[in-house]
């Protein structure tokens, strides 16, 4: 074996050095590189070539690598054009917009990764919630109904039958009094409310309300206390005579004997709960027409419209300053009080509000008699009247006349007060002329 011959067997053929030339031939080993390779000439040359490739130039520009120029930025896989178009490899892209790699994570953010769109509530889960809250108000409203019912007290007797009775007549009557009771005032209170200290009870004011059963405003007429009335089994005295001598039950059918009207329901109230009415709803604002300072009512008013409390309300109704006809102005005084008292008690910030709901309805049915068949829901239709803006007016009079108790009363003007009792009997708007009459 030659020299050759041992190097090659020694060799491994893949170590890359260039083996020793054979005279017999040119071929090399497979381990050798083939750039090494001497070209082959003769009987033992290649019968074919590969292609040769030119290099690649490279781009000039991202937009000449992009245009598909001739060979332009186009990469090779092992010596062959990459499929799939022109362009030049990309990185991949992370589902969340950035090149590779995992997504970043903001700030603050949750570690767990990034949150899917928050979800809106339903349609049907908004009416659900709405349908709850609804229910919710209306068992709540309710509930806060029966217990004022449960409150309210009656007094016995006062619209029982008697022989001579006016039938019932179309839409509802009410006979609203307010009299001059001390009952729940401490001594210092009737010093502050200027009160007095008279013993009994009276009628302070007496308002007439009727509600039609069409669509035409409520009517509420003033009754002058010191109207010259016939009082059953009495003759002829001062309307406000009767709840002396009889008391609500005789003040009711005198009204109801001198008028003609049938009257459904009863309401009084006392000094005290006026006062605690008027402070419950926050004051009541009035427009005080003249300036007013009656020390013998406890009031000094200026001129103008302002916000009065309970004290300078009861004031205000009592007063007998102003005015040619002082009775007069009081009875107009009165009725703009008391449309202006209920109003507000009605209005959605005093109903809705518990802070001021529920203490008026403490103080309401703490300071209210009412007839035994009046219950919530007949208070309920009254403020609803009231605060409809009622037509106001006084029952027609014109002269004096002596009564039975001494001194002398207000005579009604009988065709005229006719007139305006016929039509609230036939629950007719009350004519023009007979509302101006004073």
């Amino acid at each position: 074996m030659s020299e050759d011959d041992r190097t090659r067997a020694m060799r491994s053929p893949g170590d890359g050095r260039p083996l020793p030339p054979r005279p017999d031939d040119g071929l090399r080993s497979g381990g050798a590189p083939a750039h090494q390779a001497p070209p082959l000439r003769g009987a033992n040359a290649p019968t074919h070539k590969l292609p040769t490739v030119p290099p690649a130039p490279e781009p000039s520009s991202p937009r000449a690598a992009d245009d598909g120029g001739p060979s332009q930025g186009r990469s090779r896989v092992y010596g062959r054009e990459r499929s799939g178009g022109g362009g030049p490899v990309r990185p991949l892209r992370s589902p969340s917009g950035g090149s590779g790699g995992p997504p970043e994570q903001p700030r603050g953010g949750d570690p767990r990764g990034p949150r899917g769109p928050r979800r809106r509530p339903s349609g049907r889960l908004i009416v659900k919630i709405i349908a709850a809250f609804v229910v919710a108000l209306l068992v709540t409203g309710v509930g806060l109904l029966f217990w004022i019912d449960s409150r309210l007290s009656g007094i016995e007797g006062v619209l029982d039958d008697y022989e001579g009775r006016p039938d019932d007549t179309p839409g509802t009557n009410w006979l609203l009094v307010g009299s001059d009771s001390r009952k729940g005032l401490s001594a210092a209170q009737r010093k502050k409310l200027a009160t007095g200290r008279a013993v009994g009870q009276r009628t302070d004011s007496m308002m007439l309300l009727h509600i039609p059963d069409g669509s035409d405003k409520p009517t509420l007429v003033s009754l002058p206390r010191d109207s010259a009335v016939t009082i059953p089994g009495r003759g002829r005295d001062k309307l406000n005579s009767a709840y002396a001598f009889g008391g609500p039950k005789l003040l009711v059918r005198t009204v109801e004997t001198v008028t003609g009207l049938h009257i459904d329901n009863y309401m009084e109230i006392g000094f005290a709960g006026f006062v605690d009415i008027v402070d419950a709803v926050g004051g009541v604002e009035i427009n005080v027409r003249a300036a007013v300072d009656d020390p013998k009512a406890g009031l000094k008013l200026k001129k103008g419209t302002q916000v009065l409390n309970g004290s300078q309300a009861l004031g205000y109704v009592r007063t007998r300053k102003g005015g040619a006809l002082p009775d007069f102005e009081r009875t107009k005084r009165q009725r703009q009080f008391l449309g202006a008292v209920v109003k507000k008690a009605a209005s959605p910030g005093v109903l809705i509000n518990p802070f001021t709901s529920i203490p008026l309805a403490m103080s309401a049915t703490d300071a209210v008699e009412v007839d035994t068949g009046t219950g919530v829901f007949d208070m309920l239709s009254l403020g609803l009247s009231m605060g409809d803006s009622p037509v106001t007016t006084v029952v027609p009079f014109g002269g004096e006349e002596s009564v039975a108790s001494g001194g002398t009363a207000i005579k009604w003007d009988r065709t005229k007060a006719v007139a305006l009792f016929d039509a609230l009997k036939e629950d007719k708007p009350v004519p023009k002329e007979v509302i101006d009459a004073n």
